[in-house]
């Protein structure tokens, strides 16, 4: 039996650390199969492995510094963190929660969650246009709007510009109540949200009546060349091949550009995604960076990373995943 002593923690973190009903512990301690136990002010961590006592040791010290830099503790952190040390990575963990991207309107502060999350970040300080892919929940919008709202208060840039496809559009739109604007707007949402969270609806509403932010479905892009503008396209993944060469080809001077999109979420129906075929083709260029999530950068619900997982070990085997395409019936 092996035994390691961890003192001089704090009784705050010691709280966070077990968790409501021990169930944080609970999952430290079954990743490592050890016993953990908090005595005489210390946490005694045992096992019959030294290896598996020292990881988890190791786990309980990362968690302590991102309590401290983060304030919260939660299952995908701990998680996170355990999937880290596992695959002897737990240096690369020293990158993330020292660097707050901006604050929110309540104060509280935005940083990246993952290590995937804090090299996207770097990647859009470093490049003019940045190509964030992966699967849903992994921060790909969220993170490159907070960069968008610190460029503008930094005055990097003077207005942001957010498009997406609306690829349910065409005939559906007319079906649905009111004038243009609020027949896109349920297509806009994400992005409405992200920025109200980050700069308050009065703010908010202010900057979009000054123009100083606007949102617009991605046919509005056409004809137009945005100087001094940080733009990003959400949903990039439902562009045609011609429409996503047509918002390349928008930036301005002092212009920077995010592509966000999950290829695995395509909706074009027996189209190619303009997505796909600019990862293909621009990825030598320099300026131009593909940056590509994993399931471990998922920052939601911890069975998001499950249901992630199942669909690429279904994907991996070599079995088809069925698509369905809804055709008009033919009287």
């Amino acid at each position: 039996m092996f035994e390691k002593v961890l003192s001089a923690l704090s009784i705050d973190f010691v709280l966070k650390l077990f968790g409501t009903l021990d169930t944080n512990i609970d999952n430290i301690e079954n990743a490592f199969s050890v016993t953990i136990s908090n005595r005489e002010g210390a946490i005694k961590i045992n096992g019959d492995n030294a290896g598996n006592v020292n990881m988890a040791a190791t786990a309980i010290n990362q968690l302590e510094r991102i309590s401290v830099l983060s304030e919260s503790i939660d299952e995908n952190s701990i998680n996170y963190v355990i999937s880290m040390i596992k695959e002897e990575k737990q240096n690369e963990l020293s990158a993330i929660y020292n660097d707050c991207i901006c604050l929110t309107n309540k104060g509280k502060p935005i940083k990246a969650k993952t290590v995937g999350q804090q090299h996207y970040v770097d990647s859009i300080k470093k490049n003019t246009i940045v190509f964030g892919v992966g699967p849903a929940g992994t921060g790909k919008t969220f993170l490159a709007v907070a960069m968008a709202v610190t460029a503008l208060k930094q005055k990097q840039v003077s207005r942001i510009v957010l498009t997406r496809p609306a690829v349910e559009a065409g005939e559906k739109l007319g079906f649905l109540p009111g004038d243009l604007q609020s027949k896109i707007d349920p297509y806009l949402r994400p992005l409405y949200d992200a920025l109200g969270e980050m700069l308050g609806s009065e703010s908010f509403q202010k900057h979009l009546e000054k123009g100083i932010i606007e949102i617009a479905p991605l046919a509005y892009m056409r004809g137009r060349t945005l100087d001094d503008a940080f733009i990003i396209l959400d949903e990039a993944q439902n562009t045609t091949p011609e429409q996503m060469k047509m918002f390349l080809t928008r930036l301005g001077n002092n212009s920077k550009a995010i592509v966000t999109g999950d290829i695995t979420q395509i909706d074009l129906p027996f189209k190619r995604s303009g997505l796909i075929e600019a990862i293909e083709i621009l990825g030598d260029i320099s300026g131009i960076d593909i940056f590509r999530f994993t399931h471990k950068d998922v920052v939601r619900h911890p069975l998001v990373q499950k249901i992630i997982l199942a669909y690429e070990k279904k994907q991996s085997s070599g079995q088809p995943v069925q698509r369905r395409f809804y055709k008009k019936r033919m009287n």
